[in-house]
């Protein structure tokens, strides 16, 4: 069932646990994905960049995979299909293509008030068309489709502007950043996120680069107003992991182990299990219904 995020996301907030939003690569990853949200009983939220696009060719594709998916496998959790990190026009484009949510990403502009005037002018569009809106201040650190940031901590009165306006979730720096996280990485900033939480109220915010982050430092953000997680590289990994291990052990290719479908199983199944645990994780097992 393709819904917008909106009440998913207000119902974690409420009772306190997370939603993954897991990000899709291609017709398997999205497929593993979806079937870990049925096997759970789990919302969903399925995301994808620009780059991923780029290699599935389209929004409309990926928007068609996602569809055609939900339809053909008689899902009955709540599944958002959403853009992750987009730009002001990959928002119109993932609009025209069937997206039930969007991410205006704004933490990149030149000032902040053109992120105040884009998010704005989004949030009226979106909510229109159906669709619920993430907006983003603070840019999240690490490198997201080609754009790098150092990792900040959002102030908390600027996420206050934004949240004004009508976003239905906020992604807000507090230490976090994408990819693998180095060894001297000082974790997040509670302090930090206590103080935007003050700020926005019960507005649902988000984690960006959920890879890596010690359970006990997600549990306690959950526990304290984060209510959408974000998964890319954690799975990326497990998948690769798998891959390199088929291969390892089919190093002649023999009984056609080349065949894709045989190639792809492990990974696809890694990411099956992986996605199972994190949603166990953040609390949403069980929460389809919510």
């Amino acid at each position: 069932m393709l819904v917008n995020a909106t009440q998913m996301l207000q119902s974690a907030e409420k009772g306190h646990y997370g939603i993954g939003a897991f990000n899709t690569n291609n017709l398997e990853w999205a497929d593993a994905i979806i079937t870990a949200a049925q096997e759970k009983q789990s919302p969903l939220i399925i995301q994808c960049t620009s780059g991923a696009m780029k290699w599935q060719v389209s929004f409309k594709i990926v928007s068609e995979i996602v569809h055609q998916l939900v339809e053909e496998k008689n899902v009955t959790v709540p599944v958002a299909l959403h853009l992750d990190h987009g730009s002001y026009e990959a928002c119109f484009a993932c609009i025209e293509a069937g997206f039930t949510s969007i991410m205006y990403d704004g933490s990149h502009e030149e000032n902040f008030q053109t992120n105040l005037d884009h998010t704005a002018e989004l949030v009226k569009l979106a909510h229109s068309k159906g669709l619920s809106i993430e907006a983003e201040v603070g840019g999240i650190g690490g490198t997201e489709d080609g754009v790098t940031a150092q990792g900040e901590l959002a102030d908390p009165g600027q996420c206050r502007q934004i949240a004004d306006l009508g976003v239905d979730f906020l992604a807000c720096g507090i230490g976090n950043i994408h990819g693998l996280y180095p060894a001297n990485w000082v974790g997040l900033n509670f302090d930090r996120l206590a103080a935007i939480k003050a700020k926005t109220g019960d507005l649902p915010l988000v984690l960006h680069g959920g890879t890596g982050i010690p359970a006990d430092q997600v549990k306690k953000a959950i526990a304290n107003g984060v209510s959408k997680i974000n998964v890319n590289t954690d799975l990326q990994v497990v998948f690769a992991e798998a891959t390199a291990k088929y291969v390892k052990e089919h190093p002649g290719f023999e009984n056609k182990a080349y065949d894709p479908r045989k190639l792809l199983k492990p990974g696809r199944e890694a990411i099956v299990a992986r996605t199972e645990e994190l949603m166990d994780e953040f609390g949403s097992t069980g929460k389809g219904w919510d």
